[in-house]
Parts: C-alpha cells; sequence; structure tokens
C-alpha cells in the first residue's frame, strides 16, 4: 500500500493564490471553474489542492497545514529571492507574506508563509527527536526571548510579543548581555516592521546595529543578524 497526504485549502478567488505559488516555482497541475472553482500546484514533492469560497475572508483564516523539508534554509532563501522578484520585495505584513527563518523551542527549523488566500504554509525541518516544546528560560532576558519569539512566530500575536520586548528592555536593575539585547532589538524590529510601525522599526533596527558582538558571539545569532540584514534592505 502506498497513501499520502494533500491538503485542500479555502480561498475566495482561486487565480491570486495560483499566482502567488507560481512566482515561487510551483507549477499549476490543474484547474477548473465549474462546478466549483478548484486548483492544484506541485512543487517537487510538495503538492496543495485549493478550493474557491466566494464569501470567504482570507484575513480572519485559520486555516494552515505543515510542510516537511531537509533543506529549510535553502527553501526560504529561494522563496525569498522569487517573492522579491515579483512584488518588488518580500513581503512581511499584510497578504501575501513571509516569516523569518528561526530554530524553535520544539526541535524544528522554520519559517511561516502565508498566502493571499490567508493559508499559513508552516515550511520546517526537523532538528530534534524531542518535538515537545522546551521549558521557558529561568533567566529574565533569555526568558523574554523566548515568550515573545512564541508569540511572535507561533502564535503571530505581535502587540503581545511586542510588549513582552519593551518590557524587557525598560528594565533597570538587570541589563541584558550584548546577545540577548541584539536578540531583543531584532525581534522588536521585526514585530515592528510587520505591523507597520516604522518609527518603532527603525529605533530597534538602529540600536541592534550599535550593538558591539564580538565573532564568536556573531556566530551564534547569525540567524537575527541576517534578519537584520534583511530589515534593513
Amino acid at each position: 500500500m502506498s497513501e499520502k497526504t494533500i491538503p485542500i485549502l479555502p480561498c475566495r478567488t482561486i487565480q491570486p493564490v495560483l499566482d502567488f505559488y507560481m512566482a515561487l516555482g510551483f507549477e499549476v497541475t490543474f484547474q477548473q471553474r465549474s462546478p466549483n472553482p478548484y486548483a492544484a500546484v506541485q512543487r517537487g514533492g510538495i503538492q496543495l489542492h485549493f478550493f474557491g469560497m466566494r464569501h470567504y475572508e482570507p484575513a480572519e483564516s485559520f486555516s494552515t497545514c505543515l510542510i516537511q523539508t531537509d533543506d529549510v534554509d535553502k527553501l526560504h532563501e529561494t522563496f525569498r529571492t522569487r517573492l522579491k522578484a515579483t512584488y518588488g520585495r518580500a513581503p512581511v505584513r499584510g497578504l501575501p507574506r513571509i516569516g523569518p527563518l528561526k530554530n524553535t523551542s520544539h526541535g524544528v527549523r522554520q519559517f511561516l508563509m502565508t498566502d493571499p488566500g490567508g493559508n499559513c504554509i508552516r515550511i520546517g525541518q526537523q532538528t530534534s527527536d524531542d518535538q515537545h516544546h522546551r521549558p521557558a528560560p529561568k533567566e529574565t532576558f533569555a526568558r523574554a526571548v523566548h515568550h515573545a519569539s512564541l508569540l511572535a512566530d507561533s502564535k503571530e500575536d505581535l502587540a503581545g510579543a511586542a510588549k513582552i520586548i519593551d518590557r524587557a528592555l525598560r528594565l533597570q536593575d538587570e541589563r541584558p548581555t550584548p546577545v540577548q539585547l541584539l536578540q531583543l532589538l531584532v525581534l522588536r524590529a521585526d514585530v515592528a516592521t510587520r505591523v507597520g510601525d516604522e518609527e518603532a522599526a527603525r529605533s530597534a533596527i538602529a540600536a541592534a546595529t550599535a550593538v558591539h558582538l564580538t565573532s564568536e558571539e556573531r556566530e551564534s545569532v547569525h540567524d537575527d543578524l541576517q534578519r537584520l540584514t534583511q530589515l534593513l534592505g
């Protein structure tokens, strides 16, 4: 026996969704307009199907699926490059959008991508056999990074993430290490960019750029520095 699962995801209209996936390098393998709008796309081993719903609201969608890959870094780079070529930038807010590449607290390296239909595509590579969420650190700033990252990238609660980061940065009796400070500032800039708060984004980017790190520290925050470069560009 041989089985496979193919997600069937909703959208208001089919064509903008197909245009998005074709920009990413997918091929449209099937499309019909009646008796109901329906289409399928494929890129390598990834297959996604879509159906149209006239009164569907993409901005309120909870539809999601998981794509597992053995090279998430390459896929993220490819998708960002293709989206930038199509839209003039890699969109980070609104619909469609693509999120940053990060190591999660449950043993997966992943990024989130949301298509014009409001479907959140979680693309990840397993980095640990233990798929349970790691407990939050006890140290103040490591804990803030942990919880803010969860809110921003797993729950997409950007306001909640910003509140945690701002509270941590206002502390007077404790100070973060340079690495922790950079992580907090880059995440704050990312969150601000995703909600369209340009002033807060510029402030956090400027502060993050001014953080001095040793070569060893820079290596430990490679993803954060890469995200900072993306935000600067």
